[in-house]
């Protein structure tokens, strides 16, 4: 792990002081991480489950202030929106030989043997069908200038790739111009969790590609690291 101090800074405009959206798909706003906030951008509602007990044996207070009461959804967000993730723009040549993707923060590296990674779509995402029909995915990891990007890659409707530039990567997938590496994978298991579905993919290729700092999503709002 590197000695040098990060900080994130917060670009213009970003309401990261409180912890609201920013960022939207489909025209609705979107949770902070680890929700999977560009997949859908609908509240996600959480099931309730009970607090336990502080340090001095009394029940913690729930969000709305009642002891052992369930957890808000909002107030849910703007705890985990505390953690902050980069973000990822998932890519594929669909069936009918165009350009598709999604933006996500809820990216991770599962296994090195086999090498698997995964990330969360929504149920109601309309673009993860297209890209699941794709033989491979091409995981592009976002730099610091990619803001707009991930903003139109996660918006509803329209051409998503108007006015982008990108390569195909070895294994057929768009990698985005300015992109700091591309993952080549493949779906290996979908799984039920909630109202998202947990993707896990097969790595089939990957490198390093762009020199920049990373795109960073906390709080809401987009950022960026200076070291």
């Amino acid at each position: 792990m590197s000695t040098h101090t990060a900080r994130l800074i917060a670009p213009h405009g970003a309401t990261a002081a409180h912890g609201h959206p920013t960022a939207v798909h489909d025209g609705r706003p979107i949770p902070p991480p680890p929700l999977p906030p560009f997949a859908n951008g609908q509240p996600t509602p959480v099931p309730a489950v009970q607090a336990g007990p502080t340090a001095n044996g009394q029940p913690a207070a729930a969000a709305d202030g009642r002891p052992g009461g369930g957890v808000g959804a909002q107030h849910f967000r703007n705890v985990l929106g505390r953690f902050a993730t980069g973000v990822v723009a998932i890519t594929a040549i669909d069936q009918d030989g165009e350009p598709c993707g999604l933006a996500a923060n809820s990216f991770t590296s599962v296994s090195l043997d086999p090498p698997l990674v995964a990330f969360c779509v929504a149920h109601t995402s309309s673009s993860w069908p297209r890209l699941r029909s794709a033989a491979r995915l091409c995981v592009n990891v976002l730099a610091e200038h990619h803001e707009e990007v991930s903003r139109q890659l996660a918006a509803k409707g329209g051409d998503k790739f108007a006015g982008l530039g990108w390569t195909l990567s070895p294994g057929g997938g768009p990698i985005l111009d300015g992109a700091l590496a591309w993952i080549d994978c493949s779906v290996e298991a979908e799984h039920l969790a909630g109202d998202h579905i947990i993707v896990v993919a097969r790595v089939h290729g990957l490198d390093t590609h762009a020199d920049h700092g990373p795109l960073v999503f906390f709080r809401g709002g987009y950022g960026r690291f200076q070291a």
